[in-house]
């Protein structure tokens, strides 16, 4: 019989998993998951997704290495510089961190939308009134009024106002495709991904290759540490990080274990 805690069936009751057990981040995003299959926020195909990245973070011992740190600065500095930062938000996202993307957006400006490869109005709307439930004021993504060229499936449908016009996107666990089609329309593209090989990543102005239940409040921790940052020392930041060479230390970590 295994010795991992039975799995609590709430999100209320997350405190029944213990934060000193070896794989507490694991089975909490595994447990975050299945509660937004539950609640119609997250597709199934969702579960299959976060066991695919999960691995990865097993590779990099389920903790944030200094080139996914520096990117996280990197993405904060973006945000705060940006004249329309927008967050794109999915199944997997509103299950996984919903209040901290929500931090997120209060700390940069940021507006939220609601963007699914799978979608329908149902799940559109559940999405948005969870996104609510943990703080979020107004949500994106229902109006569907503008499109991203060269997309062919539901997630080119994006808010004119929104995705649409923005600068800076950060879209997290993302679709390869859309990713490319975002950095095609140049704007400035925040990715996190556990994989630095994907499609997405390899896109991105700033692959964040890290958990996103760590990585996003870590650019929330910088955005309120660089809050007070002059525009010169902002785009110091931004200039000081490559992604290139970001790539290259998560795909180092994650082959040789470092």
């Amino acid at each position: 019989m295994s010795d991992e805690p039975q799995i609590p069936v709430s999100p209320d009751d997350e405190t029944e998993i213990p934060e000193s057990h070896p794989r507490y981040e694991s089975l909490l995003t595994r447990h975050r998951i299945e509660h937004g299959v539950d609640i119609g926020i997250t597709s199934r195909q969702g579960l299959i997704a976060q066991g695919r990245g999960e691995a990865y973070d097993y590779l990099l011992g389920e903790q944030t290495i200094e080139s996914a740190d520096d990117a996280a600065r990197a993405a904060a500095a973006h945000f705060l510089l940006a004249d329309q930062p927008v967050v794109s938000v999915n199944g997997n996202v509103a299950a996984l961190v919903p209040g901290e993307v929500v931090e997120l957006a209060d700390a940069t400006g940021a507006d939220i939308e609601v963007n699914l490869f799978n979608r329908t109005r149902e799940r559109m709307e559940a999405i948005a009134d969870h996104l609510r439930e943990h703080g979020a004021e107004d949500v994106k993504g229902l109006a569907a009024d503008g499109e991203i060229p060269g997309l062919d499936h539901a997630r080119a449908k994006v808010d004119a106002d929104g995705i649409g016009s923005a600068d800076v996107v950060l879209v997290p666990l993302e679709d390869g495709d859309r990713a490319q089609a975002l950095s095609a329309m140049g704007k400035t593209e925040v990715v996190i991904d556990l994989n630095p090989l994907s499609r997405s990543a390899q896109a991105a102005s700033v692959p964040i290759v890290d958990n996103i239940i760590r990585a996003v409040p870590n650019i929330t921790r910088h955005a309120r540490e660089l809050r007070d940052a002059d525009e010169a020392e902002l785009r110091a930041v931004v200039d000081s990080f490559d992604a290139e060479t970001a790539l290259e230390a998560a795909e180092r970590a994650i082959r040789r274990g470092e």
